[in-house]
């Protein structure tokens, strides 16, 4: 399987920050349940906009790999998914 593959990319720049979202709810919410814990991110706007804010950082990780390795096309793909985070982060901070 070629890893040079922007959709490689893509679907690794959307499941990467979800891992985040899951590290940041053991690390800051360690007593809370895990439906919990999402239900207060789905009903509270400026907390979900924090949480995944944050949890993009993760992004850089593949990213930073690609780019190392010079899989231009994959990189290309991290960059689009986490765009697309972006307009969803703004679309949750301003609209919702």
């Amino acid at each position: 399987m070629k890893v040079n593959n922007p959709l490689i990319g893509f679907f690794i720049g959307l499941v990467a920050p979800l891992l985040g979202v899951t590290v940041m709810k053991f690390a800051w919410f360690k007593n809370e349940e895990f439906g919990d814990y999402l239900h207060r991110l789905v009903h509270s706007h400026d907390m979900a906009f924090k949480v995944i804010s944050l949890s993009l950082l993760v992004n850089l990780i593949p990213f930073l790999f690609f780019n190392s390795k010079r899989y231009d096309n994959a990189s290309r793909g991290v960059v689009v998914a986490t765009m697309l985070y972006a307009v969803f982060i703004i679309l949750v901070r301003y609209v919702w």
